[in-house]
């Protein structure tokens, strides 16, 4: 049958989705969402939102949002983007600065949406390898980037969990040639941040989302830092209106509710410990995470065997194929009543 698609699209697989499965009594801890719920705020926000105003076309720009984002980073608003999700936000920077001419550098492994975009645009992906064992940083990085024209990195790095070191990503972004873009979705979680980067580099972009610290992964709302000149760049391929009305209201009333925030994280971090303490005691080897989520492999290392077992026990871990990864599962951290059960399932396979 003749293709009327591009021979890119033709020849990518495209992205698959963490899986969102319906089965009764589940414990889900595969997609790294958030398990507490987003800010009363939203509630309140949603109970007095007038319906009429829906007729109406949103912000284009969510100027009110990209104050609120460029003020918590002692930036402009000038400085801010927003997009329907992080991932709307990724494909706008692919079709920026990618092309067949137009390499892009990523670390390996890391989140497998970056060569499904650098695919689409016929890009050619040069992969930068952690270390097997432990999943730390090359020192070389920008010399291993070759001829990138964007080199991406996650931090933390996801589906490892762990950081490249602050020092290292600055000297990153004040080596490498070409457009650095710091993806910290799971930065709510991680000891520090890299946004002062994006205000001291023209060359840096610093993304984030609402999907992880924030509770809000069914809002589909990210934002991204940069130079004015990068941002007004950006703002030439984004959809007229991809952050829609509610979104914009609820997305500010959650930003504003700090304290509940990080109330809800603090618990994160304390649980994640405390589940990466119960996985070493089975004899896991665990890679010390600055998310929320725990990359561990079981002491047999075979990871999807592991997958399947707690899958049998409706219990819903993700898990990446791969020389490497294979021997591993991402463990998204839950409720702790969440994280017992997945201890308990796991106690029946492992105890010593």
């Amino acid at each position: 049958m003749k293709s009327y698609f591009r021979k890119e699209i033709d020849a990518i697989a495209g992205y698959t989705p963490g899986e969102q499965p319906k089965m009764a009594n589940l414990i889900k801890l595969n997609t790294n969402e958030n398990p507490y719920p987003p800010s009363p705020q939203v509630l309140e926000v949603l109970r007095n939102f007038d319906p009429a105003r829906l007729r109406r076309y949103p912000d284009p720009t969510a100027d009110e949002l990209r104050d609120l984002f460029a003020a918590s980073v002692d930036m402009k608003r000038e400085n801010v983007i927003i997009g329907n999700g992080s991932d709307d936000l990724l494909t706008m920077i692919f079709r920026a600065f990618t092309s067949p001419e137009l390499p892009v550098a990523i670390f390996e492994p890391t989140y497998s949406l970056y060569p499904v975009l650098a695919a689409m645009q016929g890009a050619k992906v040069i992969k930068i390898a952690l270390d097997p064992t432990d999943f730390s940083y090359p020192d070389d990085a920008v010399q291993k980037a070759g001829n990138a024209n964007l080199l991406i990195i996650t931090r933390p790095n996801a589906p490892t969990g762990n950081c490249a070191s602050r020092e290292l990503v600055r000297n990153i972004c004040r080596d490498f040639d070409g457009i650095v873009l710091i993806d910290e979705a799971y930065s709510d979680f991680a000891p520090d941040n890299c946004a002062d980067l994006a205000a001291k580099f023209d060359n840096v972009l610093v993304m984030r989302t609402f999907s992880k610290g924030s509770s809000m992964a069914g809002l589909r709302l990210g934002y991204a830092f940069g130079s004015e000149n990068l941002i007004s760049g950006l703002m030439k391929l984004k959809d007229s209106y991809n952050a829609d009305m509610l979104s914009q209201e609820l997305a500010k009333a959650n930003f504003l509710d700090a304290e509940y925030r990080e109330k809800c994280v603090a618990q994160i971090i304390a649980d994640r410990d405390k589940l990466a303490a119960g996985l070493n005691k089975l004899g896991f080897k665990v890679i010390p995470s600055a998310a929320n989520f725990l990359f561990a492999a079981p002491p047999d290392g075979d990871g999807e065997k592991c997958f399947t077992f707690l899958r049998e026990r409706a219990v819903i871990v993700r898990y990446f194929p791969g020389e490497v990864t294979g021997s591993y599962l991402r463990i998204t951290i839950g409720t702790p009543a969440e994280n017992e059960r997945l201890l308990a399932v796991l106690q029946e396979r492992f105890s010593k």
